[in-house]
């Protein structure tokens, strides 16, 4: 499971409302800089990017400033080595540093897959970003590297998902949910659509439509642990306290990862 999905499982639902700064909708009713860690190209400056920082090991650190002193430098495999550094700040938790040094390759090739890598890792750091100016900027970026990809292969639905919930937390909200249910139009069955329009069917209080989204996710895509998670959160929500009880048991049986047990428990002392 990646970092950021399991962050999702952990901090619970309040902390997707704050994650994403999503507004109150109905969705179902049919500069200069320099290369450093804490900025990111033209990017707004902020205090802090990250949730929390990770400590790497001593050789770890070496390696990623022998690579940060290459790309200030300009490598020849410029390529290579910004996605070994990429890497390193993704497992030290620094998501938008980890982007950034992506683009610096992707900016200077027409490298789909390496503009896919970029887009998916602005878009990674995203999904932590809480100040406003910055995630008006990671959507941004998000939305920039994506399209390239997009446009040269209309039929990534899961792309097109992502794209749309960097609008949902922009001034034109509508747009995002619109290109949601495209997607679901062209791909009924598509996981990430169905689980966004879930996760902002909950944001918006509509804890009965959410409940019907998240069924038919876990129908479709039954491993989908954040869908099962959120399922048992919405009949929670909703009052539905013996499917709740049934829903959050059979998380627990899903999953040994401590932190979600522990989350997963704490619904339960309260039903």
């Amino acid at each position: 499971m990646k970092k950021s999905q399991l962050f999702l499982i952990i901090i619970g639902v309040a902390s997707v409302v704050a994650l994403y700064a999503l507004p109150k909708i109905v969705v179902d009713n049919e500069g200069q800089n320099t290369v450093g860690e804490n900025q990111t190209e033209n990017s707004p400056s902020t205090s802090a990017n990250t949730m929390h920082e990770n400590e790497l090991s001593p050789e770890k650190e070496a390696t990623l400033a022998q690579l940060k002193a290459k790309a200030v430098a300009g490598s020849e495999t410029i390529s290579e080595d910004m996605r070994q550094l990429a890497s390193l700040y993704q497992e030290k938790g620094k998501y938008d540093s980890a982007a950034y040094f992506l683009s610096l390759a992707a900016n200077q090739t027409n490298d789909l897959s390496l503009a896919e890598e970029t887009g998916n890792a602005y878009f990674e750091a995203f999904t932590f970003a809480l100040d406003q100016e910055k995630v008006a900027y990671l959507a941004g970026q998000t939305r920039d590297y994506l399209n390239r990809v997009l446009d040269n292969d209309p039929t990534r639905m899961d792309l097109k998902s992502k794209i749309a919930m960097t609008y949902v937390s922009s001034a034109n909200p509508m747009q995002g949910i619109a290109m949601l249910r495209e997607v679901l139009a062209e791909d009924p069955q598509n996981e990430d659509a169905i689980f966004n329009m879930g996760i902002l069917s909950m944001q918006s209080g509509q804890y009965k439509k959410a409940t019907e989204r998240f069924e038919e996710l876990i129908r479709y895509h039954p491993d989908n642990l954040q869908g099962q998670f959120y399922l048992a959160v919405s009949y929670f929500e909703a009052d539905q306290k013996n499917k709740a009880k049934a829903q959050f048991e059979k998380v627990k049986g899903m999953t040994q990862d401590a932190m979600i047990l522990e989350s997963v428990q704490s619904y339960l002392d309260r039903l």
